[in-house]
């Protein structure tokens, strides 16, 4: 069976940007007239504040943006003579953008408000600075547009480091993350992570709205895991910084043991460490994640335990020592505890 492809939206609607904006965001944003917003779709993720189109200048006017009109753009319009700002704004809105949003409180005169009603552009009100909103709302279109993939496997915030469990079906993901959220750690998402890029070197993994945190487990059937051991025990999103493959043991196959190579696992074009643990009855795989959890930290504040090792065995050799205990194994000898 192939693997899931990537995937992107092309789109989203606009009453449905609009709801995410108010539920996810908390902003308060409501239409004032205009046009009717249903129908009408976003199909860019980035914003725009034409203030050189309403002065005339629209080479490279990039009309499928949302289009702000802050502080700057409204009282521009108003300093104008009704006349000069009717034009102005009926050149940006013959370009038919999506919506228009007036941030900071601002409102048009019922003339402009009239014309947007004309051309069927919707027009929305925040009293939310002009910067902030920006910002907000750009993060919400980058987040609807950014590429994804669902993975199979459990994701778990160990020691806040994201392990994303991966591995055969059966072979036990689930019951590792359920142990892991029994020792204090929090539940991402299990069985279908979706998995999102963030930038150049970020992924993001979440659960699906259906099964948020729920969890299933073989002979047991469907449990809450938020009810049954609170909302400690989960998280809503986390970053994905390290891969564990979980498979049987295999005796031909060669594992690492000392650890001087790092293996990588790509997930939408970005390479993570990748740890393979293979597993036999009897051995403590919940201890092992929470291990590599913390040898993860140790490596990303400068502390590589293989390097360590190897840096020790190299001055070993160079001084011609033995494999005693150590050069103060004298300090011992009178110990006899």
């Amino acid at each position: 069976m192939r693997p899931p492809a990537p995937f992107r939206h092309e789109s989203i609607a606009l009453p449905a940007l609009v709801e995410r904006l108010r539920d996810r965001v908390g902003i308060a944003i409501e239409a004032i007239g205009g046009g009717p917003p249903e129908g009408r779709e976003v199909t860019v993720r980035h914003v725009h504040r034409p203030g050189l189109v309403l002065a005339g200048y629209t080479e490279h006017f990039e009309h499928r943006r949302v289009q702000i009109l802050g502080n700057t753009e409204c009282r521009y319009l108003m300093w104008l003579s009704p006349e000069q700002a009717a034009e102005a704004f009926g050149l940006l809105l013959s370009f038919d953008p999506p919506a228009i949003v007036l941030t900071a409180g601002n409102r048009l005169p019922d003339a402009l408000e009239a014309l947007a009603a004309e051309h069927g552009v919707p027009l929305f009100q925040t009293p939310d600075p002009t910067v902030p909103f920006m910002g907000l709302l750009r993060d919400v279109l980058e987040d609807h547009f950014a590429e994804q993939l669902t993975v199979h496997g459990s994701l778990v915030d160990v020691y806040g480091v994201g392990l994303l469990l991966t591995g055969p079906a059966g072979i036990g993901k689930s019951e590792m993350a359920l142990d892991l959220v029994e020792r204090g750690h929090r539940l991402v998402a299990d069985d279908v992570v979706m998995a999102t890029r963030k930038g150049d070197s970020v992924v993001m993994g979440a659960g699906t709205t259906l099964a948020e945190h729920f969890m299933e487990i073989r002979g047991l059937g469907i449990i809450d895991v938020r009810a049954m051991f609170g909302v400690r025990a989960i998280r809503f999103q986390k970053r994905i910084e390290l891969v564990v493959s979980i498979h049987p043991w295999d005796e031909d196959e060669e594992y690492t043991r000392i650890g001087m190579v790092t293996e990588m696992r790509s997930i939408l074009g970005v390479d993570l460490p990748l740890v393979k643990l293979p597993i036999t009855p009897g051995k403590n795989v919940t201890v092992i994640c929470e291990v590599i959890a913390m040898n993860h930290l140790l490596r990303h504040y400068g502390n590589d335990p293989a390097e360590a090792f190897s840096k020790r065995l190299r001055d070993r050799i160079d001084t011609k020592a033995g494999p005693a205990m150590g050069r103060g194994i004298s300090w011992f000898e009178n110990d006899i505890e």
